[in-house]
């Protein structure tokens, strides 16, 4: 497979303003997740949290749970496989191929991710990574087939298949993916609430390796659910929204109704499946799959709504300059998204400063929101200056093997008259 000679397939000439704010808004509800999370990316030990969240602090919790958490990583998801589409396209109107050097591209990620997983163990771009070879073949197939695959990923199928073979013990044998208290659990939160930076990176290099794992591909099935997105994205590059999203506002706002609709089915359905289930509840029964498969469903619905309320409200010319303030954040979202963890890894666990456990769920929201807006700032800043940011540079640099500009020309040199 031939590799492109230059990277024209990066171009920055014609980027699309919307999809970078859609790529800052989706990494700004990642960043607030996670940072209330407080960076565990994991089960907490029973009692892990007594006596620090009040009743505002469980309310907010609840908030975020159902409008950002696993929401906000599926919009970030689509945006990967809509880049690729693009990537694709615009190396293919030039006659170049760039699936062999997209697999490049994603090895460079990998290797990226995993020191972001020394870090905080719930990295997504080691997955992203894994997966990206695997979307190069869907390149060339049918819109109408894309939307299949991903309904059936949606539907479950790839999770209970998975659970059918190992029910919820997780697919590398640690412990049950439900057991909170397990020993290596309460060992794992005392090394990053007490561990120095090395003992962190290890642990999460090997047990946070492995929960991960558990995590993606058990009956969770995030790992699933991610190429499923990826072929979402793929399709709106396909289809050409971001080109023209007003020449769409009749299907957005239909695939919005419709959504609200699957929506209060999913509700329903996972209510229904859990009251009805016999308590306490059997962690290894297929009806409690079941009921997690709705409960995704209500992730899947709540997804297609904030990303057609996102593309709703951006055609409106107030809305476009408030949802463009996270256009530079986008630009640099893999730096910022790095640099996320280092920051909120340095907050809680103990090789920083230590507060893991002891601020409420309010206080990290508002910490999360305050880094949101020091780094949209900072990348604002940065990007007047430079082409990239730093991560994306270097990331640059790698794919094509050679020293890619980074400073931008003066706007008074004779070259940019």
């Amino acid at each position: 497979m031939s590799l492109p000679a230059s990277p024209t397939a990066f171009s920055d000439k014609n980027r699309i303003t919307g999809i970078d704010a859609l790529r800052g808004f989706a990494l700004a509800g990642v960043a607030l997740v996670h940072m209330t999370e407080q960076y565990i990316a994991g089960p907490q030990p029973d009692g892990f949290m007594e006596g620090v969240n009040g009743l505002p602090d469980q309310i907010l919790q609840g908030v975020i749970s159902l409008f950002f958490t696993g929401k906000f990583f599926a919009l970030f998801s689509i945006l990967f496989g809509l880049s690729f589409s693009i990537q694709m396209a615009s190396a293919e109107s030039k006659g170049e191929k760039f699936g062999g050097r997209f697999i490049w591209r994603a090895a460079l990620l990998f290797v990226i991710g995993y020191v972001h997983q020394l870090f905080y163990r719930g990295d997504i771009l080691t997955i992203y990574a894994v997966l990206a070879p695997f979307i190069i073949p869907f390149y060339k197939i049918s819109k109408k087939w894309l939307l299949i695959t991903a309904g059936i990923i949606f539907l479950g199928i790839p999770k209970f298949i998975v659970f059918a073979l190992f029910g919820n013990e997780g697919v590398t044998g640690v412990h049950s993916m439900m057991d909170n208290n397990h020993e290596l659990v309460k060992s794992y939160i005392e090394t990053i609430s007490t561990g120095s930076l090395g003992e962190v990176f290890f642990l999460n290099a090997t047990y946070g390796m492995l929960t991960k794992i558990d995590f993606q591909v058990s009956f969770f099935g995030r790992f699933y659910y991610t190429f499923a997105y990826f072929l979402i994205g793929l399709w709106l590059g396909r289809i050409g929204i971001f080109k023209d999203i007003a020449a769409y506002a009749k299907q957005i706002k239909n695939v919005m109704l419709w959504s609200i609709g699957a929506l209060m089915i999913s509700f329903v359905l996972t209510a229904i499946t859990f009251a009805t289930a016999k308590q306490p509840i059997d962690f290894t029964s297929w009806q409690f799959a079941l009921g997690m498969n709705f409960l995704d469903w209500v992730n899947i619905s709540m997804t297609a709504i904030i990303l057609c309320g996102f593309l709703m409200l951006y055609q409106k010319q107030s809305w476009e300059k408030r949802l463009s303030y996270f256009a530079p954040y986008g630009r640099m979202a893999l730096t910022n998204y790095v640099m996320q963890s280092v920051i909120g890894t340095f907050i809680y666990f103990g090789w920083g400063l230590g507060y893991l456990s002891q601020f409420t769920t309010l206080t990290s929201a508002l910490i999360g929101i305050l880094l949101i807006m020091v780094q949209t700032l900072f990348s604002k800043y940065w990007l007047k200056r430079f082409r990239y940011g730093p991560l994306e540079w270097l990331w640059r640099c790698g794919t094509y093997l050679r020293w890619q500009p980074f400073l931008k020309e003066s706007t008074t040199s004779p070259a940019s008259s």
